[in-house]
């Protein structure tokens, strides 16, 4: 492990010398990640986007992507676009990237069964903004907004998430 990489710990996340609060999945932490079980993923994962709401935030580095009003996130099973970003119209079951609150104003994409998705075995598992501290997610990394903005900035494409079963700790 190295100072630039994002290490789970029990006390939160190790970058750059800190240690950042962060709330993880419902599910807690998982080696079996199932879609839909709300737990985050063991591994050692990779950035591999940067996507941010243009119309609320400038943009957080010159990698990041603006998400559009039509911006969705594939989370059905059964659609050849699983676990992908996808445009709107669309009839399967999907998640909007453009949500009326923050959560989402700047997502890092983790590379956790993308892009090359095995179907059920996860999708949309992003670093994300916190609803408020303690309060767990979907299965994502989230932190503050503030701690947020923070690691968007020095973090880049291949940065690694490394998420250990924290049973052993």
């Amino acid at each position: 492990m190295t100072p630039t990489d994002l290490v789970l710990t029990p006390a939160g996340v190790r970058f750059w010398g800190r240690v950042v609060p962060c709330t993880i999945g419902k599910g807690g932490i998982t080696a079996d990640k199932r879609e839909g079980d709300g737990a985050t993923p063991v591994g050692t994962h990779r950035i591999a986007g940067m996507l941010y709401r243009p119309d609320r935030i400038p943009r957080p580095a010159p990698w990041a992507e603006p998400i559009g009003p039509g911006d969705l996130w594939s989370d059905d099973v059964g659609h050849d676009f699983y676990n992908l970003k996808v445009r709107a119209p669309c009839a399967f079951s999907h998640e909007k990237l453009r949500r009326a609150d923050p959560l989402y104003d700047l997502i890092l994409i983790i590379d956790w069964n993308w892009p090359d998705a095995i179907p059920g075995r996860g999708s949309a598992i992003f670093i994300h903004q916190w609803r408020r501290p303690g309060y767990p997610t979907e299965g994502c990394i989230a932190f503050s907004r503030a701690d947020l903005h923070w690691i968007a900035s020095r973090v880049q494409v291949g940065t690694r998430v490394i998420v250990p079963d924290l049973a052993a700790y």
